[in-house]
């Protein structure tokens, strides 16, 4: 009888704790609507027009393709009506979005940056709290968890003279290699705590396998052999018309920007429209490779290596300069910048122009941002002078410098240039002496145009 009772009380004890075990959970996966194959990340509404043919391509053969925009265009002109900055945003913003709908890629975002009208990238950058805009991009890095990122070349050229463009360029770059971290804006991928959650995101880190760079440089032969060339001439086997044509249609919806191009274009016939949009828009778009981390050759075709199975975080490689010891001169601003850069992210192989370059507005002021360095035990004066081609004027920053031991200053020369557009360019002469012998000298290449952006 004893017995029995107490297998009875065992039971009672036994049965809540049965009934009370803990049951398996599914785990929540990842929003798959958000998968994208390639993460396109530029600066403004209609920065995919240089590679929107590729993209029809990529969509035909069934990729998932998203995009990021970093500024709304608000500083732009607006040939369709009086709206200006904030509104004129507004305007773009609906522009892309329906150019993105004719392409058919319907995963699209703006962040929050400030379209900088300079040439200077550190403009830019600055604007945008660098850091900020950073973990805005690896947020989407990691929302989107691409295969392959897109994006503007971060580099100066005649021609590539936008500095939002490069920092894009340079802000997809640096997601590329830190969104895989989870040391790295940790609070994105934190398990939300409440229901209600306002802070923690739940996101995973992501690697990213390859990254790609394309360019409106004036001058195409630096980027020969840098990466895929993309022909896309064909016709789409789904829309039955060429990559071309479909690509100039999406440009159709930019008309704050290129109204009367777009309207000539439209009052073409069917013949003239393929015609026109072939002389346009078919030539071959060469993509400059940047990082794989699924091996390959930089002229592989885009998605070469590329399985579905997500990898591990890799963390990139930098290059570790000592510094050059003695008293020297350096090219500072967006150039040196770029130096810094890519040796920092591994990208030493990315083209870039033989002689510093930068197309100015005729009759514009350009400036020469130096930097002076003195890497001895004791104080130096420099002097800095600068050569110009006749015509150039008011030149400012050149004389005498005393830069302490240990230290560096930096300076601003500037020359006017003249008043009238040229084909060839410029040269510009920078020369540094220090105790009458030479420490340096700097050139830069400078086009003068008719109208531009700033240069800062």
């Amino acid at each position: 009888m004893k017995l029995l009772n107490a297998l009875c009380l065992l039971t009672l004890f036994v049965a809540p704790l049965t009934a009370q075990s803990p049951k398996t959970q599914p785990v929540a996966q990842p929003d798959e609507r958000l998968k994208a194959d390639l993460l396109l990340v530029v600066a403004h509404p209609d920065d995919e027009t240089g590679v929107s043919a590729y993209l029809a391509k990529l969509l035909d053969q069934h990729k998932r393709v998203a995009a990021v925009y970093l500024t709304r265009g608000e500083a732009g002109h607006n040939n369709m009506g009086p709206e200006r900055a904030t509104s004129l945003g507004a305007v773009r913003e609906m522009e892309l979005r329906h150019a993105m709908t004719k392409l058919g890629v319907e995963n699209v975002w703006f962040l929050d940056g400030l379209d900088t009208p300079s040439q200077n990238v550190l403009q830019s950058l600055g604007r945008w709290h660098h850091g900020a805009a950073l973990e805005e991009v690896v947020r989407m890095v990691r929302l989107t968890r691409p295969e392959v990122i897109v994006t503007w070349l971060p580099a100066v050229f005649i021609g590539e003279n936008h500095g939002d463009h490069q920092a894009a360029g340079v802000l997809a770059t640096e997601a590329f290699d830190i969104a895989g971290d989870p040391a790295v804006f940790p609070a994105q991928f934190a398990a939300p705590v409440r229901t209600n959650e306002t802070v923690l995101e739940g996101l995973r880190p992501w690697q990213a396998k390859k990254i790609y760079y394309y360019s409106d440089a004036q001058e195409s032969d630096p980027f020969k052999g840098s990466g895929p060339l993309l022909s896309v001439s064909e016709i789409s086997p789904v829309r039955k018309i060429p990559y071309a044509l479909i690509a100039m249609q999406c440009f159709g919806f930019h008309l704050t920007q290129y109204r009367n191009y777009i309207e000539t274009f439209d009052k073409l016939d069917e013949p003239g429209q393929l015609a026109k949009a072939k002389a346009d828009w078919s030539d071959p778009i060469q993509l400059t490779f940047g990082k794989s981390n699924v091996g390959g050759a930089p002229t592989d075709d885009v998605f070469a290596g590329i399985t579905p199975a997500p990898i591990k975080y890799v963390p990139h490689q930098s290059e570790v300069t000592e510094p050059q010891p003695g008293v020297f001169l350096e090219l500072a601003g967006p150039w040196g910048f770029y130096e810094t850069f890519r040796r920092a992210h591994g990208l030493q192989h990315l083209p870039k122009a033989a002689v510093p370059e930068i197309a100015i507005a005729a009759g514009a002021t350009l400036q020469v941002p130096l930097l002076l360095q003195n890497h001895t035990s004791s104080a130096s004066e420099i002097v800095l002078s600068l050569a110009a081609p006749e015509g150039w004027t008011e030149q400012t920053g050149a004389g005498s410098y005393k830069v302490p031991a240990g230290e560096e200053v930096s300076v601003l020369l500037t020359a006017t240039s003249p008043k009238t557009t040229a084909t060839a360019v410029d040269e510009i002469t920078c020369r540094a002496q220090a105790d009458g012998q030479s420490v340096g000298t700097i050139k830069l290449h400078v086009r003068r145009r008719s109208g531009g952006l700033p240069q800062n």
